[in-house]
């Protein structure tokens, strides 16, 4: 499978509402969002959700198939100038295993970098050893921070990647 990344604008909405609304579905405890928050979302919502200033949000697309297979976003870190977030990542059960969230990461750590982040972090619930195992694969460690509080007083974990920065050019 050949996949092409393709960075996603307001346009893109109905792109990537159908890839988002299939990730909440497939996976509904995987992310601080819900379905029926974005299920009859209108379009200005989604609209707005992707022109967060200084977002990246990227639509993997089965570049056979011309078919969306997987989705993630990177956000800066507001609380900490050197870090940026990986955020709503989601591949495609049909298509795991075969490099989507790996191109995905990838490509989100190299924009990262290049916002001058030297720390890419993402939340991931505990019991998703799978989601764990992926991003342990693509640098990622467990980190000791303290994630977001769920049901029952658990909490999210927090892993982090060091990035490396892009070279520049010189004359």
């Amino acid at each position: 499978m050949t996949i092409d990344l393709r960075t996603m604008s307001a346009e893109d909405w109905r792109a990537w509402r159908s890839v988002r609304l299939a990730a909440l579905t497939d996976a509904p405890g995987a992310f601080g969002s819900r379905l029926q928050e974005w299920a009859d979302a209108p379009e200005d919502r989604w609209r707005q959700r992707l022109a967060i200033p200084r977002t990246i949000d990227l639509l993997a697309f089965d570049a056979d198939e011309n078919a969306p297979v997987g989705i993630a976003a990177g956000t800066p870190d507001e609380d900490n100038g050197s870090r940026a977030q990986l955020i709503s990542m989601w591949v495609d059960p049909a298509v795991r295993g075969r490099g989507v969230a790996t191109a995905l990461i990838t490509a989100i750590a190299r924009w990262a970098a290049s916002i001058g982040a030297t720390t890419l972090a993402l939340s991931v619930m505990p019991e998703n050893v799978t989601a764990r195992r992926t991003y342990e694969r693509n640098g990622f460690t467990v980190s000791h921070e303290p994630g977001d509080v769920l049901s029952g007083g658990r909490r999210e974990l927090v892993m982090l990647r060091d990035l490396v920065p892009e070279p520049t050019v010189s004359d």
